[in-house]
């Protein structure tokens, strides 16, 4: 169709030239693709690019690895390519991994929340790359969050792996505009700069609906986790079953306890998936959220109504709670019995900030 999205892995003319003749390495996973089959990695092979190696996220770079799941060096059994892990005993690429090599492209697809990990790979390569005079290439792809703006801004004192940047939970960017972002405010360890080219795509914009053509991860199989996950992704945070383990999760919420609803289910140890899901083989009551219409904003209402159903004598919060929130105030606001209204209020001075920044480095048309 003349007006489909255009991912910039699909327009080999904007990067080959730059590429051919080059030693290359490669950030990439199961997603990296062009055509909506292709794997970047063997395109590049039948154009005799020179790729030297590759570099996977969290869940490997076949995207089986379950969520934190520890992934080890390898070699591509396809290609014979080594394939460096940064989710194991490196989380930013060794200086050694890339001597030798003239350009890393980066291309894995995101789904727009802050402490999806993808995005923080992203900043390591870049950083790494600043530090040992290697170009980066960002192939960008769609957001399908990408149509708002929302949550708390991460403060410094809760930055982890989950959340390296000072933006909201729902930044509404790309991973090419967020990695301008990054480079041109001085975001990489000690302000350095990375040498990055931005590949943009074609008819997308951010009032875009994008299903993507592949599971970003194990445990978002669709469309509707994928708008859910922002929301939910919250209760990581918690001791409350998001439904890990089972055929829909990030879709459903519940725990042993019958007071939670009246939808049932029973995660079970799913290899590769969910191998250790929270009240895993334990029947969860709770509820079903397949049916919820299209989120495009934060909604907090699960999270306030499960609090407010659980023993107060047993923790609900885990610290981890923190990290996700990028804020200790999330958890206290919850248990002072803020409601979602008065919770969202006191992100606003954050986000109105947040979004003048943005604005500087959207590189394609904004949401109305």
């Amino acid at each position: 169709m003349k007006n489909e999205i255009q991912t910039a892995a699909s327009q080999p003319d904007e990067y080959l030239p730059i590429v051919v003749g080059k030693r290359v390495g490669l950030a990439v996973n199961h997603s990296s693709i062009l055509y909506d089959t292709l794997h970047l990695v063997d395109f590049l092979l039948t154009k005799e690019v020179n790729v030297v190696k590759i570099f996977s996220p969290e869940h490997g770079f076949r995207g089986n690895a379950a969520y934190g799941e520890y992934v080890s060096d390898e070699r591509d059994l396809k290609t014979g390519i080594p394939i460096v892990s940064l989710y194991g005993k490196n989380r930013k690429v060794p200086a050694e991994q890339l001597k030798g090599l003239d350009i890393v492209i980066f291309d894995i697809q995101d789904v727009g929340a802050r402490f999806f990990t993808y995005i923080s790979t992203m900043h390591y390569v870049m950083e790494a790359c600043a530090e040992n005079g290697v170009r980066v290439i960002v192939l960008d792809r769609p957001n399908p969050n990408g149509y708002y703006v929302d949550g708390p801004v991460m403060q410094n004192e809760f930055k982890s792996f989950v959340g390296i940047h000072n933006i909201p939970i729902v930044h509404g960017m790309t991973v090419g505009e967020l990695a301008n972002m990054i480079n041109d405010e001085g975001w990489l360890t000690n302000g350095i700069k990375c040498d990055l080219t931005v590949i943009k795509m074609q008819n997308y914009d951010h009032n875009s609906r994008y299903s993507l053509p592949v599971a970003p991860s194990p445990n978002l199989p669709n469309d509707k986790s994928v708008n859910l996950y922002p929301s939910i992704c919250l209760f990581e945070g918690t001791e409350i079953s998001l439904g890990r383990g089972t055929d829909f999760p990030f879709q459903v919420l519940g725990y042993p306890e019958p007071a939670f609803g009246d939808f049932k289910f029973t995660p079970v140890s799913l290899p590769g998936i969910a191998p250790h899901p929270p009240s895993v083989n334990k029947e969860c009551f709770g509820i079903d959220l397949r049916q919820e219409k299209e989120l495009n904003e934060i909604s907090l209402k699960y999270l306030i109504e499960f609090y407010q159903k659980w023993d107060q004598d047993k923790p609900f919060f885990k610290d981890f709670i923190n990290n996700l929130a990028g804020t200790a105030a999330l958890r206290e606001q919850i248990k002072g019995g803020w409601t979602e209204e008065e919770i969202k209020a006191s992100w606003q001075p954050g986000l109105e900030e947040f979004k003048k920044l943005r604005k500087k480095y959207l590189l394609y048309k904004d949401f109305e």
